[in-house]
């Protein structure tokens, strides 16, 4: 007799199979790429797209230049690299002072900064003071600076400057005072170099003029005192008076000596021995004028050359100086810098600031490589105790 056989045909008990139920997907998740990952970026995402405060930016372009600056060559702008370009230093000059503890003193005096950084409603990650930074001048210059920047295009010779605020007039107007300090900060260099090179010109210029106009009274002191006006044209023209009356008497000698050969016993012999006598002592008394005598004009022409080569000297000198002085301020008007708004600043019209999906994706991106390090390091050491 075959045993009865009794055949089950529905489903097997999961208890028979020792199958478990799955476990739910979020505890699948590793826990490393939950805190390295996935919990800074959504602690991002709610800061940036919740709670960060849009910030407006107005920006403005500008070079600085000097008036006889010319396009510069390709290795003019390969100089440029190394330190070489004086317009880029001044450009520098002008970057450091905006971004100055003066620059911020002097918005001060017409602005409320503190008041511009931390308006009604803004989160406390965005203004100033944020909950660490300090409340002091130190706290706020640094402070300043994180709504301030200042750019440099080396191969244009550009900047930029770049203002936020969290409202549209406070970026532009914060802008416009900002470029009207870096003009008064060229003016204040152009002045300064002005004030070097051209100011000991004409203080050389004016020392010369009044070498000349004292050389020149002097001279007019001697003309009105000695009664001529040029000395030494009088001593010329007692010259040639000496000279003429010196070929009268030897004329008179050569008609006497032709005389006496020919009628010794002459009555005219007399008369002209009284002629050449007169006119001897003349030429005698002309050249006691001339030289010779303390009243002679010999020590006068002496003080009248002396008076004229100083003031030959001086005039010379006051020619140079004059020429400096002219050099000077055309290298100062060639030297002279300008500060040109290329684009004046604007008034957004909607705000630019933060860009919350390109932060967002950063901090993503960013936790991402950490994590895959992270993971990299492990998986090698566990490699290597296993082994």
């Amino acid at each position: 007799m075959a045993d009865t056989q009794i055949n089950y045909l529905g489903p097997i008990p999961d208890a028979l199979t020792f199958r478990q139920s799955p476990n739910p997907w979020w505890k699948r998740l590793p826990i490393g790429f939950v805190v390295v990952v996935a919990l800074p970026t959504l602690v991002a995402a709610i800061y940036y797209l919740l709670v960060a405060t849009p910030r407006y930016v107005s920006e403005a372009r500008f070079i600085v230049r000097a008036s006889s600056q010319s396009q510069p060559s390709a290795l003019g702008v390969a100089l440029q690299g190394v330190g070489l370009s004086t317009t880029q230093s001044d450009a520098f000059a002008v970057h450091e002072y905006i971004s100055s503890r003066d620059a911020l003193l002097e918005l001060g005096q017409r602005f409320d900064i503190p008041s511009i950084l931390n308006p009604r409603g803004t989160d406390i990650f965005s203004r100033y003071p944020r909950p660490w930074d300090s409340r002091g001048e130190e706290g706020l210059y640094e402070g300043f600076n994180r709504f301030v920047v200042v750019g440099y295009n080396s191969s244009t010779g550009i900047s930029t400057l770049r203002v936020e605020a969290f409202r549209a007039q406070d970026a532009m107007l914060l802008n416009q005072a900002l470029l009207i300090s870096g003009e008064r900060l060229v003016n204040r260099l152009n002045d300064r170099a002005n004030g070097d090179a051209v100011s000991e010109a004409t203080i050389a210029r004016d020392a010369a003029q009044a070498r000349l106009s004292e050389v020149q009274q002097k001279l007019t002191a001697f003309r009105n005192r000695e009664g001529f006006i040029d000395p030494t044209l009088a001593a010329r023209e007692s010259s040639s008076l000496i000279g003429g009356l010196l070929a009268t008497v030897a004329q008179l000698r050569a008609e006497r000596a032709q005389l006496a050969a020919e009628a010794g016993q002459s009555p005219q012999l007399p008369i002209l021995d009284r002629r050449i006598t007169a006119y001897e002592r003349e030429i005698a008394n002309e050249r006691s004028k001339v030289a010779g005598a303390s009243g002679s004009l010999a020590p006068r022409v002496s003080v009248y050359d002396d008076l004229s080569l100083q003031r030959e000297l001086a005039d010379r000198e006051l020619t140079q100086a004059t020429a400096a002085l002219l050099s000077a301020q055309q290298d100062a008007r060639r030297q002279k810098l300008y500060l040109d708004r290329i684009v004046s600043p604007n008034l957004p019209d909607k705000p630019t600031q933060p860009r919350r999906w390109i932060a967002i994706l950063t901090v993503f991106a960013t936790t991402m490589l950490i994590y895959g390090v992270g993971w990299l390091i492990w998986a090698g050491v566990r490699e290597h105790s296993q082994d």
